[in-house]
């Protein structure tokens, strides 16, 4: 089973919007598991203009589920922030300072040497470490290298041309996750995944272990509810 992690910041992003505490971020992840995901995710960047620093001391106080921080290993102040908190995982996303959101992978041969300074010392921590990389076989062969136990398919490619070519959409990913299983690396998926391209993505990534939602989610939540959305989701994935 590929396991459902809600990606919580555009939760955080309404709430920052008006002050105060509402929505609760922490009540909005203990619904998320209780109606049946089985993690959460944050993306802490710098600005804190959605997800504050704070948030993952209080998520991670509560949070029963897998907890998955993502961010930019270069910023010290994530390095600290995850190794205070030592998440079931943390994913490593090469975001520019200001980014909107995440839009490319890691270059893992240019950066080689740096993910694998940056994996051990997360891993020393007890820490599983997933990098975000592209549907491209070689990045995926030169993640081996820096021991990193996943990686994150960043998968808007994919819901980009879906509509157009499902089967050709979909085929470097493919050749990606073939590759990742014969080294034996964990596959995660995310970005632009949603109600209507994620069943077929599913279906055909072989050792698919997790994908991760956020901006599709909670839009459907506004029409759906947040409990139905979830339900649909998992639906989508067994």
């Amino acid at each position: 089973m590929t396991k459902l992690s809600v990606n919580i910041n555009k939760i955080a992003t309404l709430r920052n919007s008006r002050g105060g505490n509402n929505p609760d971020l922490v009540k909005v992840a203990l619904d998320c598991e209780k109606f049946g995901a089985e993690g959460i995710t944050v993306h802490p960047r710098p600005d804190e203009r959605h997800i504050r620093y704070q948030d993952t001391f209080d998520l991670k106080a509560v949070i029963a589920t897998e907890f998955n921080i993502e961010g930019n290993c270069k910023e010290q102040k994530f390095v600290d922030l995850v190794l205070a908190n030592k998440p079931a995982q943390v994913t490593l996303v090469p975001d520019a300072e200001g980014q909107i959101t995440s839009n490319h992978g890691w270059d893992t041969i240019k950066h080689q040497d740096y993910l694998k300074e940056m994996v051990a010392v997360f891993q020393q921590a007890g820490i599983r470490v997933s990098i975000f990389v592209d549907p491209v076989v070689e990045m995926v062969e030169h993640a081996l290298t820096t021991g990193t136990d996943r990686i994150e398919l960043y998968t808007e490619a994919y819901a980009q041309q879906y509509y157009n070519n499902r089967e050709k959409a979909i085929a470097p990913y493919l050749a990606a996750a073939h590759k990742a299983n014969e080294l034996g690396i964990g596959i995660n998926a995310g970005h632009d995944l949603d109600l209507h391209n994620l069943k077929y993505f599913a279906q055909t990534i072989p050792g698919l272990l997790e994908v991760s939602i956020g901006h599709a989610l909670i839009s459907d939540a506004l029409y759906l509810g947040l409990e139905e959305t979830i339900k649909r989701y998992l639906a989508q994935l067994n």
